[in-house]
């Protein structure tokens, strides 16, 4: 490790991460010279959405990092076990996971197909569980180990219960087992937060799933994101866990008072972007 890359040589497994945010959580770490290996199902390209697993490791390695794709699946427990084996097998431990996989559906409860609502719950809870426990004994031996899940604050007021059930039960359910994970392995030293955007971010799932490039121009950029992802990294683990962060309070504690490079179209006043859901 050197004084201004603290990830330098360290290890993060990641759910996801073939685009969007958890690829530039992944670059952000990268250009440390971290060690990144994702574990996503996109062996070949969305037919809507850029970016395999095997492209962001070629990204990945171009920015400075050392990259091992894992073709799989988080619903799949053999597939689970296999990513923590092979990641401690190349790397000699893993000192990060981050629970970047995660499926949005925002249909109202009459209109939610069950096999979507159970699509969320196995990819946003029960993924994050079982990766971050799978993780959790090779976590211990980490220096400074850190769970993060992409998820939010539990806002329990009627206004995002109510907005769209399914998906917030599956939301909220990744920040559960994220602060459970922290009081549970609090003694090991094993910090676990979550992080959350206070505006929408620019990603090509959102303009697919939440309307077109009208939401990509009140967006801010994936690198918000990253940078704050990068701030939680790298502190120390035992003093900072069992919290929900939002993205830019991590950032203003880091220095930052200017946020304007992070929009997505440049020149979008601060006032002008479109706030993130679960957020008053």
């Amino acid at each position: 490790m050197t004084e201004n890359k603290p990830l330098a040589g360290k290890t993060i497994l990641m759910s996801g991460g073939s685009r969007g945010i958890g690829l530039a959580i992944a670059l952000r770490a990268a250009a440390d010279g971290a060690n990144i290996a994702l574990l996503a199902k996109t062996d070949t390209p969305h037919p809507k959405l850029e970016g395999t697993v095997h492209s962001a490791a070629e990204q990945i390695r171009a920015a400075g990092g050392q990259a091992l794709p894992i073709v799989g699946d988080v619903r799949d427990d053999e597939s689970v076990i296999d990513a923590v084996m092979k990641t401690q097998g190349e790397f000699g431990g893993i000192d990060v996971v981050v629970n970047n996989a995660s499926v949005i559906d925002l249909s109202g409860s009459l209109d939610l197909a069950a096999k979507k609502y159970d699509l969320m719950q196995d990819v946003n809870v029960r993924g994050t569980f079982m990766l971050s426990r799978a993780a959790v004994p090779v976590l211990k031996d980490a220096p400074n180990p850190h769970i993060l899940s992409l998820s939010p604050p539990l806002n329990l007021t009627p206004r995002w219960l109510g907005a769209h059930t399914g998906y917030t039960l599956a939301k909220y359910g990744m920040t559960m087992t994220t602060l459970g994970l922290a009081a549970e392995f609090a003694d090991a030293g094993i910090a676990a937060n979550t992080l959350w955007p206070r505006t929408t971010i620019a990603t090509a799932a959102v303009q697919f799933a939440l309307g077109g490039d009208r939401m990509m121009k009140v967006s801010r950029t994936p690198e918000v994101y990253a940078d704050a992802a990068y701030a939680v990294l790298t502190k120390p683990a035992r003093e900072y866990t069992g919290q929900t962060l939002i993205v830019e309070d991590v950032l203003e504690a880091e220095g930052v008072t200017d946020f304007s490079r992070y929009a997505a179209v440049p020149g979008t006043p601060d006032d002008q972007l479109f706030p993130d859901i679960f957020l008053d």
